[in-house]
C-alpha cells in the first residue's frame, strides 16, 4: 500500500469531511476499507453524506476514533460512486473487516435506503 495510505493502517474509522452548499464543512466518523489505490466507504442513499457529496465531491479524511477524535493528518481527496462488480468487492471487505457488527448496522440503518459505496481518491 502507498505511503498515503500509512497512517490509516490498522484504524477502524476515519472522519469524513463533506461540505454543505454554503461550502460549511461536516465531519462524521465512517468505517472504511483500502483497496488499490482508494480508500472506499460505504452509507445509505438517504443519509446527509450523500446528498452532500452530490453536490461537491471533494472531502478530507483523517483516521479517527469511534467517536470522531483525530488520530493524524487531514488528506484532500474527491470521492465518486462505485457501482457493480467493483462496489460489490467493497461491501464483501468491509463485512470481513468488520464482521457481526456490519451485518448488525446494515439492519438498523435499512430504512436509510439501499446502499452507496464511493471510492475516495487521494
Amino acid at each position: 500500500m502507498q505511503e498515503k495510505f500509512s497512517q490509516f493502517d490498522g484504524e477502524k474509522y476515519i472522519n469524513l469531511e463533506t461540505y454543505k452548499k454554503d461550502g460549511t464543512g461536516v465531519k462524521t466518523p465512517v468505517w472504511f476499507v483500502t483497496h488499490s489505490d482508494f480508500i472506499y466507504i460505504i452509507t445509505r442513499e438517504m443519509t446527509g453524506k450523500v446528498k452532500r457529496l452530490s453536490n461537491n465531491q471533494s472531502v478530507k479524511i483523517t483516521p479517527c476514533g469511534f467517536k470522531g477524535e483525530i488520530k493524524g493528518q487531514w488528506i484532500s481527496g474527491n470521492a465518486k460512486v462505485v457501482s457493480g462488480e467493483e462496489a460489490e468487492r467493497v461491501i464483501k471487505l468491509r463485512k470481513k473487516k468488520y464482521g457481526f457488527f456490519a451485518r448488525a448496522i446494515g439492519i438498523f440503518t435499512s430504512q436509510k435506503g439501499n446502499l452507496k459505496v464511493y471510492s475516495i481518491s487521494i
